[in-house]
Formats: C-alpha cells, structure tokens, sequence
C-alpha cells in the first residue's frame, strides 16, 4: 500500500534569490512518479484515472485521465516556486473566466478541501503546491503547420488576451522574471556558461545593442500580460474554425511591457533554418500574426520600432537561460536546449543587419 501524502500548510515566499534563481529555474528537486501523481489526483482531488507524464522545464506535469472519460492537467509545482507566484497565474485565470469566458483558457479545479493550491509533502519529503487544470483538447502549434489565416487568428487572440488582462492585478504581479525581456542586462553573468567563442561574442554584441532600447523599453505602457505566447502553448485544432483551441501556461505571466509580449509572440513565429539564399521574409510568419492582432489591439509606432529588437533579446534571453540550465540539469537537456540551436541563427540574422534597419522591419509604409 502506498504511503499515504501529507497535506501541508501554506508558507511564504522565499526571498533573496539571484535573478535567474528565482521560481525554481535553479532549483534541482525529485520527480514525483506516475504512480505517485495518480495516488495525489485521487487524495486531493478526488481523481480516479491514470497519468500521462509531460516534459517540462521545472515541474511535474500530468494530463490525468479518468475512468469516466474527463481529462484534466495535475501540476505539482517545484518545490522552490512560492505560493504569491502560483496565485498570481490561477487567480489570473479566474478573472478571464469572468471578464473574457469565451477564451480558451484553462479554468482552475478546488480541491477536496475547497482548496485552489494545496500543499503536499511527497514521499521524497519535499513540500509543493499542487494544481489541477482542465485540459485543452487539441495538438500545440509547434507540432503542426499554420497557414497565413491561421496566425492572423492566433495574433486576434493575442490581442483578445491582452484586453482581458488590462483590468488585472495581483500582489505578485511585479515580480522580477528572469524570462521578462525588461531584465536581460540582469543576465549578463551567465555570458560565463557560454563556451562557444562565436557565439559569446554574438550575446555581447547583442547585449550592446539592448542598452541602446532600454531608455525607450522603460517608457512603453505597461501591463499584466502572458508574457510567453510560444508555439508549444498554444493549442490548435486545424479542422476547428477557431484553429485556436486552447492558451496554456501562464508560468510567466507578469506586469510587463505590452511590446515584449507581442515581441515574444512574434519571435516564436521567425524561421528556425535560414534558407541558403536569405531571400525570404524573415518576419513574414511573425507579421501575419501582428496583423491580426492590430484589428484587435493597438500599437503606437515606437512600440512597432522597438519589437523587432525585444525579439531579439527575447533569442538571447533564452539562449542565456537554456545554456545555463542545460548544464545545471543535463539530465534535462534536451528539452531545455530544444529551440536554442534554432536561436543562434536567428540571432546571427539580427547581427548582420544593422540597428536602423531593424527598426524599421514593422513600421507601416511611409504615407
């Protein structure tokens, strides 16, 4: 018989941690195993089924999936991650249940004691918040292709998203986020774990030119926004007229600049190989995007300038992040690493054209 899980009382935040410590990115933990997760979903949640374990970053993650056919998402957050971070992605989730129940996000499960974010100790003895989800049916984007109409919808949702958020706040909500673009020059430093001379100096050079935005990124208007609208969290259905089917992963959700979080949306459409020749349109997925954000949302023209230089500190954040943790946890690294080889070409297409000339990439033609 299975030791039985301890539910535990909440604590607080930790405090003092390095910049790209915080929310667990440094933190090792134990896995917590499928048996384990099917044996929580049932204790605190009242759960029969079995689990499907997902790769993640920094957590567990599960899709449980019940004896009566209903499917949900069971997270048990790294033991590092505190209870202020966690309340501020599923009390986001339910504001847009109540300002914006039309989009497809997920909605949040109590527990068995009416609980949103219990606490449990595992049978390894570490104390972590749980949650439990509804699942988004669907495949990510990043599994599958997209036509022109398909990411106008998705930049739509985006700027939908965006609305929904504006009426949002949280205590937590102004944490400072490794993963938002405000703080790259906070990063500098792991510039150390970067062994490949070529690429270490692509990362100064790119440092460099970040300096330059920084005065113009501190008077963007500001936000709480998702802050990670990837290819791997959003979930499509090609044969839904929506295409669209579910938004997921509020993991980064922060009070932001809203340029960084179109600029993360529209790096995550830029062309992971180059082609031989460079004749095609770098930006051209990632302006099919912006094109239908900008039916629902607008953009003053200093923001359309300084996008095309987030997104490529938005490359370079993630290749410092990636690099450093692959080493920290080379268990993991293949799933860390999965998008930053792509990255040095990006960054090197960024490098080879000059600061002007980016931009200008997303400004409207002259009138």
């Amino acid at each position: 018989m299975p030791s039985p899980i301890r539910i535990s009382s909440l604590s607080t935040a930790s405090e003092g941690l390095p910049l790209s410590h915080a929310g667990g990115l440094a933190a090792g933990f134990t896995h917590v195993d499928e048996e384990e997760a099917t044996v929580l979903g049932k204790e605190v949640f009242g759960l029969d089924g079995s689990v499907v374990r997902f790769p993640t970053e920094k957590d567990d993650t599960f899709r449980f999936d019940g004896h009566d056919g209903r499917k949900w998402i069971l997270k048990i957050a790294n033991p590092n991650e505190d209870w202020e971070e966690l309340s501020l992605q599923v009390d986001l989730l339910a504001h847009l249940e109540q300002v914006a129940p039309d989009l497809p996000v997920p909605r949040v499960s109590r527990s068995l004691k009416d609980a949103i974010l219990p606490k449990v100790t595992t049978r390894s003895g570490e104390d972590r918040y749980v949650r439990l989800l509804s699942y988004m049916p669907g495949v990510p984007l990043a599994t599958t292709t997209s036509t022109s109409q398909d990411r106008e919808k998705i930049g739509e949702l985006l700027a939908a998203l965006r609305h929904a958020c504006s009426t949002f706040s949280h205590p937590g909500d102004s944490r400072t986020l490794a993963w938002d673009v405000r703080h790259l020059g906070d990063l500098r430093h792991l510039l150390d774990y970067v062994d490949d001379r070529r690429h270490h100096a692509q990362i100064e050079m790119a440092l460099e030119r970040f300096k330059t935005i920084e005065p113009q990124l501190a008077l963007c208007r500001t936000q709480v926004l998702h802050n990670d609208f990837n290819t791997s969290n959003i979930v499509v259905n090609p044969t839904d007229e929506r295409f669209v089917t579910g938004i997921i992963d509020f993991g980064d959700t922060v009070r932001t600049a809203i340029a960084i979080d179109v600029s993360t949306a529209l790096m995550n459409q830029l062309p992971g190989q180059l082609d031989d020749d460079g004749e095609a349109d770098f930006f051209g997925h990632a302006r099919d995007v912006l094109r239908g954000y900008l039916r629902g949302a607008d953009l003053t023209d200093d923001e359309l300038m300084l996008i095309p230089h987030l997104a490529m500190a938005r490359v370079v954040t993630r290749a410092l992040l990636t690099t450093w943790r692959a080493k920290l946890f080379p268990h993991n690294s293949a799933y860390i690493l999965r998008n930053t080889n792509a990255g040095w070409a990006q960054l090197e297409w960024f490098l080879d054209r000059s600061f002007d000339d980016i931009s200008q990439l997303l400004l409207p033609p002259a009138r």
